[in-house]
Parts: structure tokens; C-alpha cells; sequence
């Protein structure tokens, strides 16, 4: 049963098997696993369930067409992208519709993503004429020293549920940009926005004569059934996976065995840190933002909002006002804010979060429970006077929860906001151009915005320090992930 937000042309041409040397079919056996609607719990679609031999099978057409595809001139690369791309942008409201159908979030975010997702693409068809090299004459002057950058080969892209567009082309367009094929495994609970970006490239890919096995495409409800062999399989020469902390320590455990090139984009608890000289009022902007884009499922979502006690308390109640004027309900309903959360699961891990906050001594000034009816929702929620050691501060909400605490000088404020073992974003406000500097300087995070909610660019390296990973996405340093570097001495 699809979603009747859906169009009955999109329906009809939207692929729901896996996608193996260019022609989409069932998995082995014709499993399927059930794809639902997080704001009603209605099923969408029966997605084909890829079996491990499915997998081997995806990545030895990958392997297949990996000489093939590095072969082919850079510039036809980028212009490959190029097309994708405007496809996309064409069929921009198909896109918004399909995100918001298997994700929630508000079709108005669903349509910021269509477009943050197309400039991977737009940005990596520009780079992929840029993969430099150097010659030049050795310090002895016995020979020239010539260092060029080749492509690592066949790549495994495992993504998260909750930016289905974005997440894809972030890996996607920077391999093919680097001439390497891809085996893509899609998360289990949006699968489907993923699934459409692969068949525009595979229709691209076809009318261009260019090798089918480029982008393989295999959804499944069981990823550790299906990635831990092809990590152990010698054809598979790179693994770029986003996800939580504890997954990616398992994946690079198993990946040790091949010694795999390994991107790693994991989780995050990014402080927002108000000093005693922000403007309040922008703060409560950024703030909304940081913390609710996505219903606050993102790994870069503000997480601990750290504020001078002399703003705290006016701080906390103008942010629940804001939450509290927000329209919470499914993502196609006119006006909405906040959608749902993906499941049933995320929502009684928020709620246990808040209750133990607030039987720690939290204050709930709005929001802390979930509405009645149908769907995954929980409503937007500020806690004030939080402990440094509450749960809801030590641990990834990825919720629309927002715990205000209170520090006394810039010195307190710094060591909480890197008292974590995380260090993907952070953020900050204040007036002062000396102190944004040296907060630049202290913030141990890979990603810093100073005075500004968001920090996603496509043009710009995305990633984190200490525990949320290893490497980067995005921007130049993006296509550097696929490629490896060779020495010549002539």
C-alpha cells in the first residue's frame, strides 16, 4: 500500500527490488521487508530483502566494472553527474514527496533536503576534473618525483534512515566523481528516496553507453547479515559508512581483516553554548534550528545547550516558547513544524531520557510527552536546571529535546562542552569576535558554527574529532576519500 501523498506516476515507476549490474529484480528467494509511513505506521512498500549472496553478487558487478569505469575520462564523469543532478532538481517535488513518506519529516524540509542532496551531485560533478597530482624536481636533483591519484576501487556506502537523499549522494557522488564503483546499502527504514536516486543514475548510465555494474543497489532488513561478508571479501577495497559510534566500531573491527580504506561518520552530542554577551534572540533562532531540523534526528543536532546562568532561566523559557508555537503532526499536513520520529522505538528512548532527567530534578517547561494518536510523534521539549551528569546530556537524544544548563565563566562552559567522547559539531553565540577565535580554538569538534544553527554545506569537509569518526565528506577533502596516492621516482 503506498502513502496517497504519494503521485500514481511515482508509484508506478518506483523500484522496490535490489539493483545488481544495472537491472533491478528480486532478492534470492523473493524476500521482502515492509517499509512504513512513521507518521500513521501504515506500510508504504515491500522492499526486496537482499540476501548475503545478493551482496557478493552486487559487489562482483561492481568489481566487474571497476576498470571500465576508471577508464572513463574524467570529464565524462562530471558530466554524468551534471545530468543527475538536473534530473533531480526536475523531479524535485517526487523526491520531497517520498522523503516525507517514508521519513515524516515536514515536506517543507523534505524539499531543503532534495536541494542540499543535489549539490553533492552538482558540487562533485565540478571536482571530479580535480583529482591533482604533482612533478617535480627531488631535493637531490638525481630525479623527478611525479605523485598522481588513482581511484581506491570498488566501494561499499552504508547510509543512515534520516537524510535518505542527502546521505546518498554525499558518498555516491564523490566515488563516481573519483571513478569508483559503488555497492550501496540503503538503511532498512528509508530505502526508497535512495532506491529512486540509483535508478535516475542507472537510466543516465545507460543512455550514455557507460558500465551497468557502476552503482549496485542492495536494501535489507538484517545489514550485519549482509555487510560483515563483503568486508572479508578481497574485491571490496573501500567502506564509507555513517552511523552510530558503536556500529562503526564493529564495522572497522571487521574491515581490520583487509585492511579497508574506511570512512566513519558517527554520532555526535554536539553542545550550543550561549555565552553571557549573545544576542538572545538570535540564540533562541539558531537554537530552533540546531535542535529541530528533523524532529532533531541528526547526528549534528544540538544536544546540550550550555548557557551563562545569567541568561539561563530568560534563555529557557523564550525557547519553550518557540517549541511551544510550533504545530507538531504528519509531514504533508499544511503548516506543520515537527514531524515524527521513525518508529515506535525512538520515541520510548526520548521518553525515557526526559523521565530520567526529570526524576533527576529537571523542570519540563514544555513538550515531555508524546500526543495521542496514531504515529511516532513526540512534542518538542526544553528541560531546565539539567545536571552535567544527566543522561539526557551524556547521551545522543536524536529527539526534539533540548536540556538548558548552566555554566558560571567561559573557562566551566568550554570543559563541558568537550566533557563528552564525542566531537562532530558544535555551536556558539556571542558578540565577541576575541572570543568566537578562541572558542574556534578550544571546541574540540570537527564542525563549529559561530552564531548560526547550521553547518551543512556541500562545499565544505564534513566530519568530526575524537569519537564521531574517522575522515571526511564534502567539500574537496570528499573526493580525497576515494582516491590513494602513487609515487613515481623518473
Amino acid at each position: 500500500m503506498a502513502a496517497a501523498s504519494l503521485s500514481p506516476a511515482l508509484v508506478a515507476h518506483l523500484p522496490t527490488g535490489m539493483l545488481v549490474d544495472g537491472q533491478w529484480g528480486p532478492a534470492t528467494g523473493g524476500r521482502t521487508f515492509e517499509v512504513r509511513d512513521p507518521a500513521t505506521d501504515e506500510v508504504l512498500f515491500d522492499i526486496a530483502d537482499a540476501s548475503p549472496q545478493d551482496g557478493r553478487r552486487a559487489l562482483a558487478a561492481a568489481d566487474d566494472a571497476a576498470a571500465a569505469w576508471r577508464a572513463v575520462a574524467p570529464r565524462e564523469r562530471s558530466e554524468l553527474l551534471r545530468a543527475v543532478y538536473a534530473r533531480v532538481v526536475a523531479r524535485a517535488d517526487a523526491f520531497a514527496s517520498l522523503i516525507t513518506a517514508e521519513c515524516g519529516k515536514p515536506l517543507a524540509e523534505a524539499r531543503a533536503e532534495v536541494a542540499y542532496g543535489a549539490d553533492f551531485l552538482r558540487w562533485y560533478a565540478e571536482q571530479a576534473v580535480r583529482a591533482d597530482g604533482l612533478v617535480r624536481r627531488s631535493p637531490s636533483g638525481a630525479n623527478r618525483q611525479l605523485v598522481h591519484r588513482r581511484p581506491v576501487g570498488p566501494a561499499l556506502l552504508v547510509t543512515p534512515w534520516n537524510f535518505p537523499i542527502a546521505m546518498a549522494t554525499r558518498k555516491i557522488a564523490p566515488a563516481l566523481a573519483a571513478g569508483c564503483p559503488v555497492v550501496i546499502k540503503p538503511a532498512h527504514a528509508t530505502p526508497l528516496t535512495t532506491m529512486l536516486v540509483a535508478e535516475v543514475i542507472r537510466s543516465e548510465l545507460a543512455e550514455r553507453g557507460l558500465p551497468a555494474g557502476v552503482v549496485n543497489v542492495v536494501p535489507t532488513a538484517s545489514s550485519s547479515d549482509l555487510v560483515s561478508p563483503l568486508l572479508d571479501d578481497d574485491r571490496l577495497r573501500k567502506l564509507s559508512f555513517t552511523g552510530s559510534t558503536a556500529v562503526g566500531r564493529t564495522l572497522l573491527g571487521q574491515a581490520a581483516g583487509q585492511v579497508l580504506n574506511c570512512s566513519m561518520e558517527l554520532g555526535g552530542n554536539a553542545p550550543f553554548v550561549v555565552f553571557s554577551d549573545a544576542d538572545l534572540d538570535a540564540a533562541v533562532d539558531g537554537a530552533t534550528v540546531a535542535k529541530l531540523r528533523n524532529g532533531g534526528q541528526s547526528c549534528v543536532a544540538a544536544n546540550r545547550f550550555l548557557v551563562h546562568d545569567s541568561l539561563a532561566r530568560e534563555f529557557a523559557q523564550r525557547l519553550a516558547a518557540r517549541f511551544e508555537s510550533l504545530r507538531v503532526g504528519p509531514g504533508t499536513a499544511e503548516g506543520v513544524d515537527v514531524g515524527p520520529l521513525i518508529d515506535a522505538d525512538a520515541v520510548r528512548k526520548v521518553a525515557e531520557l526526559v523521565d530520567d532527567a526529570s526524576d533527576h530534578g529537571a523542570q519540563v517547561l514544555t513538550g515531555g510527552e508524546r500526543p495521542e494518536g496514531a504515529g511516532s510523534f513526540f512534542l518538542p521539549t526544553v528541560l531546565s536546571g539539567v545536571g552535567a551528569d544527566a543522561r539526557v546530556v551524556r547521551e545522543e537524544i536524536f529527539g526534539p529535546v533540548a536540556p538548558v544548563v548552566a555554566f558560571a565563566d567561559d573557562d566551566e562552559a568550554i570543559a563541558l562542552a568537550n566533557d563528552t567522547e564525542y566531537g562532530l559539531a558544535a555551536y556558539a553565540y556571542t558578540r565577541s569576535l576575541d572570543r568566537a577565535m578562541r572558542v574556534t580554538d578550544d571546541l574540540e569538534a570537527g564542525m563549529i558554527g559561530i552564531n548560526r544553527g547550521m553547518v551543512s554545506d556541500a562545499s565544505a569537509p564534513f566530519g568530526g574529532l575524537k569519537q564521531s569518526g574517522l575522515g571526511r565528506e564534502g567539500g574537496e577533502a570528499g573526493l580525497e576519500e576515494y582516491l590513494e596516492t602513487v609515487y613515481v621516482a623518473l
